[in-house]
């Protein structure tokens, strides 16, 4: 005599399927697990907020009717949080310090990875021309690592990471990066448009201002007293526009982008906050490349 498979028992008198347990195949029963859909007995079904769930499924999701990524905990952007909030500060600090014992190994390198619109380099002979508008594209990224004095890394790296623990256990690491690196360029366009061709420039402060805002957008977000950071912002700003030797266009574009942007990852609308957080990243991006076209068009 043929078997009937498992969940597929005919009902007596009929020739229609009475469906049966997954998990015990001689338990008919009229309850779907509400996620995979397979038939369960009432033993084995598990209350969901939405139905009942078998047994593999709330191992699966953890109980709650959902893929299991989205019962991890979110932070306040809606990244996922990380076991270490401080990861990609590290690894940016890092990067810095890097980069900076390197320069001072090699002090020529200087030259080699500076911010420079459009310049004549004599050495080495015949000498060449050498500059972002020449395609050297790559001065607008490495600028933003680049320090000589001891003070400026230091100023930097202390910032960085008083600003950016608390920004990436906000955001979340891809947001924060994003946040750090397009500040970064931001400020790196601005230099590149409004100084000298000749003129070169270190624009690692680009991305540190770019926190600084970002900062300010934050604890306005969370009703912090937002009194200190006004007060550090401001002292900042003075030096910036007081103190001889300071790329001022690096730090005013960085910190126009890290507000910009951070508005746009904390006040995003929950139902469209992967778009609008993406917009605003895409926005600043968009801008920092109009400038750096039109301005290499004008020195070419």
């Amino acid at each position: 005599m043929d078997q009937q498979p498992p969940g597929d028992r005919a009902a007596a008198g009929s020739g229609v399927p009475t469906p049966t347990c997954y998990r015990h195949p001689d338990r008919e029963t009229g309850i779907s697990c509400t996620r995979c859909g397979r038939p369960i007995c009432p033993e084995c079904m598990v209350s969901a907020s939405v139905g009942f769930q078998c047994p593999d499924c709330v191992r699966q999701g953890s109980g709650t009717g959902h893929h299991p990524a989205a019962s991890r905990p979110r932070t306040l952007a809606g990244g996922p949080v990380a076991a270490d909030p401080r990861l990609v500060t590290k690894i940016l600090v890092g990067i810095n310090l890097a980069v900076f014992l390197l320069v001072s190994v090699r002090p020529a390198l200087v030259g080699d990875l500076t911010l420079l619109g459009l310049a004549w380099d004599p050495s080495p002979p015949p000498g060449s021309v050498e500059g972002v508008a020449e395609g050297q594209w790559y001065r607008l990224v490495t600028s933003m690592f680049l320090h000589q004095e001891v003070v400026h890394i230091g100023f930097n790296m202390l910032g960085l990471w008083w600003l950016g623990g608390q920004l990436e256990a906000a955001l979340g690491r891809s947001r924060y990066l994003a946040l750090y690196l397009l500040s970064g360029l931001a400020g790196s366009a601005l230099t590149y448009l409004i100084a000298a061709p000749n003129q070169g420039s270190l624009g690692a402060s680009g991305a540190v201002y770019g926190l600084f805002g970002a900062t300010a957008v934050l604890m306005r977000r969370m009703n912090y007293d937002m009194r200190p950071v006004l007060v550090l912002l401001a002292i900042n700003m003075v030096f910036t526009f007081t103190w001889g030797g300071i790329a001022w266009e690096a730090h005013v574009g960085g910190l126009i982008a890290g507000v910009v942007i951070a508005i746009g990852m904390v006040h995003a609308p929950r139902e469209r906050r992967t778009a609008v957080q993406a917009g605003a990243c895409a926005l600043v991006l968009l801008a920092s490349i109009g400038i750096i076209v039109a301005r290499t068009m004008s020195l070419t």
